[in-house]
């Protein structure tokens, strides 16, 4: 997410405190909460790809994915 998103939605949070928002940025905060959202996921998908359990015995195995 750009560094501009970023601010949009802090700025729109900050709006929120102060007065409540309009319709059209209620609809632009949804949207960018949900990209944020959705990259924050694919960040922590990533991590837990590459997580190794290690057993008693030093066995490492991969982190299944639970279904």
């Amino acid at each position: 997410m750009t560094n501009d998103k970023l601010q949009r939605i802090n700025e729109l949070a900050r709006l929120a405190k102060e007065r409540p928002l309009t319709e059209v940025e209620l609809a632009e905060r949804e949207v960018l909460r949900r990209e944020y959202i959705a990259e924050w996921r694919r960040g922590a998908e990533q991590v837990l790809e590459n997580t190794y359990i290690v057993d008693e015995k030093g066995n490492r195995r991969k982190l299944n994915k639970k279904s």
